[in-house]
């Protein structure tokens, strides 16, 4: 897939300078594992509740819905969240493929007629990520990060696109937190390799502030 931006608009991240981080990548190993444990606790009453919701809705449907992901260097792993689509989403993607609302290797549209009426609530609050908890905690996923991709749009990802995948993945990061989904593929991946370029421990505790916030009062999300 050929990259269209200019030289000026190019990040390039330094894999070796984002490996030597070791002091940093082993606090935030440390406040993921910590955070995400605490978490899973405190907001387990809220799991109950949305099982049972999704399960009142659609009896037959399963609670949770995991998706294979490709994380840092590519790594596989099933990503876990909340069921907010029908059963037989996936089969049904094909279809829709045409209307997708956002340029690029990602597929993403605002009135998906496959959402249920539960994962629309879901979906606008961003409840359905909850269990991605259980990715943070095994070491999967980060608190903070880019959005881990699906394989087939990591297939049509440029060399430069790929940057995004040199760190672990995470639940929330500055798209997430920022713009979202008033902006296409390619000005998502720039915010990534923004993030990846100045993480630090405090850009890390300001985009979950920012990712709180969003949540009591929601962004475009869909």
């Amino acid at each position: 897939m050929k990259d269209n931006r200019t030289s000026s608009e190019l990040i390039v991240i330094d894999p070796v300078i984002q490996k030597k981080r070791y002091g940093y990548r082993l606090v935030k190993r440390l406040f993921d594992f910590i955070a995400s444990f605490v978490a899973l606790i405190f907001l387990s009453p809220i799991f109950w509740v949305v099982a049972a919701a999704i399960k009142i809705e659609d009896p037959k449907g399963q609670v949770f819905y995991s998706q294979v992901r490709l994380g840092k260097n590519e790594k596989p792993f099933k990503m876990y969240k909340f069921r907010s689509m029908v059963s037989n989403a996936d089969k049904l993607l094909n279809a829709l493929r045409q209307k997708n609302d956002i340029d690029g290797a990602m597929f993403k549209m605002k009135d998906d007629p496959r959402i249920t009426k539960v994962g629309h609530v879901l979906r606008k609050y961003s409840i359905d990520e909850l269990p991605q908890l259980f990715n943070v905690l095994t070491g999967n996923m980060s608190l903070v990060g880019p959005r881990p991709p699906l394989p087939r749009e990591v297939e049509n990802y440029t060399e430069y696109d790929k940057q995004r995948l040199l760190v672990k993945p995470g639940c929330t990061g500055l798209w997430q937190a920022t713009l979202r989904n008033s902006v296409g593929f390619d000005e998502m991946v720039q915010l990534d390799l923004t993030y990846i370029q100045k993480r630090n421990v405090a850009f890390d505790i300001g985009i979950i502030l920012k990712t709180i916030v969003i949540i009591i009062k929601p962004n475009d999300a869909y």
